[in-house]
């Protein structure tokens, strides 16, 4: 019964978090990238909402302006990447240490700031979850739409070419280095889009909201795809598939601290859900698909025997 009662939460949670994963879809599955940003985008998401809020501003263009602040976070690690020469891994994380110090700044060097659901209208939070649900998926479908509409442009077709293949791409004409700038802005400004829902939901941006962000990212993006892929392999139902795979986790986390697992052990949890995801493919593939060799015959060799 417990577990029945937390469970409208656990699914606003897990679509906010789904929602998180499609960026980080984007960087990993789409351009290619391991993207380590994320840890401090959703949290810089988080911060520049709450204190907008805080300020007075209206929900509604606080996460338009956090949003904004996540697409520069993915161009500076773009930037470090294509225009500097870091290896992507590490370009994300010192993107990832410096936004550290930079959501300090935007807290007042406080760890956490609140977000009052009684004194601001805000779009979603966790007093309503049954409201949660409804603007998280309105906002979720909206994202998938326009995602949708952009890959089939020709700027997102040359996006996607950039992750399949970079070098075939740069030889048919194509700005590489534009495009991994670019997904890595769309990537990021989704996630920061998700912190900023988050901070409302649960009422508080806190410094530390990050850690660990990217493998929850691709927990649900695991746990989406294994399901989503045997449906229909297309962008739409992959980012559906995302989403359910947030939901996915966000149940499974509920429940797991309602049998009693201590807090401590949820980070590796997490961790061992995408070890498993990631290896299931591989030890399939070795020790259960392995194809009978077939000895081959010449041709006619049974009419000459």
């Amino acid at each position: 019964m417990v577990f029945l009662n937390a469970l409208p939460g656990a699914v606003a949670e897990g679509l906010i978090w789904g929602l998180m994963a499609i960026g980080v879809y984007v960087s990993y599955k789409i351009l290619d990238i391991a993207d380590l940003t994320v840890d401090g985008s959703i949290c810089t998401g988080a911060c520049v909402c709450a204190v907008m809020i805080a300020k007075g501003v209206p929900a509604w263009l606080s996460v338009i302006i956090a949003f904004v602040a996540g697409v520069i976070t993915g161009i500076v690690t773009g930037l470090f990447h294509t225009a500097l020469g870091i290896p992507s891994i590490l370009a994300g994380i010192l993107t990832q240490l410096i936004l550290y110090s930079v959501n300090l700044t935007i807290l007042s060097g406080k760890s956490l700031i609140t977000v009052d659901a009684r004194s601001n209208t805000l779009i979603l939070n966790m007093i309503d979850n049954t409201g949660a649900i409804i603007a998280a998926g309105l906002i979720i479908a909206g994202v998938i739409v326009l995602l949708w509409m952009f890959f089939y442009t020709e700027v997102g077709l040359t996006l996607k070419s950039t992750g399949d293949n970079p070098d075939m791409s740069r030889a048919q004409g194509v700005n590489v280095d534009f495009n991994k700038v670019l997904g890595l802005a769309i990537s990021n400004g989704i996630v920061a889009l998700a912190g900023a829902l988050l901070a409302q939901y649960k009422g508080s941006a806190n410094i530390n909201d990050g850690r660990g962000a990217i493998v929850i990212g691709l927990a649900a993006i695991f746990i989406g795809l294994s399901i989503s892929t045997k449906i229909k392999p297309n962008l739409v139902v992959s980012l559906i598939g995302v989403i359910g795979g947030g939901i996915v986790y966000y149940i499974i986390y509920n429940f797991v601290i309602l049998l009693g697992l201590k807090t401590d052990y949820l980070k590796m949890l997490s961790a061992i859900i995408v070890a498993v995801f990631l290896a299931v493919p591989y030890l399939k593939g070795k020790y259960f698909n392995k194809k009978k060799a077939v000895v081959p015959q010449s041709a006619g060799g049974d009419q000459n025997a």
